[in-house]
């Protein structure tokens, strides 16, 4: 049965307990990502965000990235756990989606509006975030669980390198997503008298 959006946007979660399955065809992921790239809006309709889909080999090429960038920098005797993670929570997912924003659009935007200028990278990394929150969405309506990551900037370049993106892409977040196997805990919610203002006059 379908779920409305407002069904949709409340039962969205962060799902780190999934496996390789996927309730969607690859096509179907696909398209799930391009409904968002084409109707998510952006400042200035900037269209700026750029969205990767990895999976298969490619989902397990990224997390084996993340592993080795994380090698580096966690002392050996600690890194077990670390992989524990990656491996039980993210790398064993279907697949990842990856989210950038484009610089040069956000660089040529401050040189035609100097006005705005300090505002457009933030304005960027929102419309990014609207992506993020219409593919998780739209995942959730499907069945599928994901989760959001920032292993950025510590694995950029690798990414970048790896699947011969532009420099100008900056990685903004990472979702891990498959079939969840677990359910979350209850979700802590401060209580709404204290996020939501109203006035009439």
């Amino acid at each position: 049965m379908t779920k409305s959006f407002k069904e949709a946007l409340k039962a969205r979660r962060t799902f780190y307990q999934i496996d390789s399955k996927s309730t969607l065809s690859d096509k179907e992921i696909r398209d799930l990502i391009r409904f968002a790239v084409e109707h998510v809006p952006s400042a200035f309709n900037s269209q700026s965000t750029r969205v990767v889909l990895l999976t298969g080999k490619a989902h397990e090429r990224l997390w084996n990235i993340v592993k080795d960038a994380l090698r580096k920098r966690i002392p050996t005797e600690a890194f077990s756990k670390t992989e524990e993670k990656i491996d039980g929570s993210f790398a064993c997912g279907y697949g990842t989606i990856l989210y950038f924003e484009d610089v040069a659009v956000v660089r040529s935007l401050q040189e035609r509006f100097p006005a705005y200028k300090e505002n457009f990278p933030v304005w960027s990394e929102q419309t990014d975030a609207m992506h993020q929150l219409a593919v998780w969405t739209m995942l959730e309506e499907a069945g599928m669980g994901a989760s959001l990551q920032h292993y950025n900037p510590l694995i950029d370049d690798e990414v970048r390198k790896a699947w011969n993106l532009p420099d100008d892409w900056k990685l903004i977040a990472q979702m891990p997503f498959g079939v969840p196997v677990a359910q979350p805990g209850p979700k802590e919610v401060m209580p709404l008298d204290k996020r939501v203002f109203e006035f009439t006059d």
